[in-house]
């Protein structure tokens, strides 16, 4: 990301409001979907901590190794995980893709070491597979939100099917799916700037 710092900030609030509102999931009553909440509210914090422009806040060395650690035991949870579910998958691809970014943007890796401006960073041949599956992700997740048509609810239109009840704004599958659709371009952003 040359230039203007604008695009760090766009994706660190956008990566952060992700978060937060897979905060909100958490309160599920589904155990499976809190466990996909956490790990997606983790994944948007990050994010949001990984696109802060480095000329506003520069990361302190150590903070790339963090970043590794922190994911890189996201990425074994995950594949812990995945024996429940195929969505861990792409946890555990988006855990190791942190973990590679962190890697890559180290400074003395040959990378970015935190600033955007230099030679690019990372194995080609990595950044190309992890840029396709997001790209792959990005379609497929917002090809499932294009609406279908389906019956109205009992009480109409507006009788507070989505918003209303125990549920609330944690219980909206079409939101979970379009912060999975944002986290998905985000992280394909983070790549591409690799």
């Amino acid at each position: 990301m040359h230039g203007s710092a604008t695009p760090g900030w766009l994706l660190m609030a956008l990566s952060a409001a992700t978060g937060a509102y897979c905060l909100l999931r958490l309160r599920s009553s589904s155990p499976g979907a809190r466990t996909a909440a956490g790990s997606e509210a983790v994944m948007g914090f990050g994010m949001a901590a990984m696109a802060l422009p480095a000329a506003v806040a520069p990361p302190p060395a150590w903070g790339w190794a963090v970043f590794a650690v922190v994911f890189g035991g996201g990425a074994l949870r995950a594949l812990w995980l995945a024996r429940t579910g195929a969505h861990h998958l792409h946890h555990l691809i988006g855990s190791l893709a942190m973990v590679y970014m962190a890697v890559t943007m180290a400074p003395g890796s040959g990378g970015h070491g935190g600033h955007m401006e230099h030679a690019a960073g990372g194995i080609p041949l990595v950044t190309g597979v992890l840029l396709a599956y997001y790209a792959g992700y990005v379609l497929r997740t917002g090809a499932a939100l294009v609406p279908v048509a389906a019956p109205v609810a009992a009480g109409g239109p507006d009788s507070g099917a989505h918003g209303g009840g125990a549920g609330g704004w944690g219980a909206r599958p079409e939101l979970a799916l379009a912060c999975r659709l944002s986290m998905g371009i985000a992280m394909f952003a983070m790549l591409l700037s690799l």
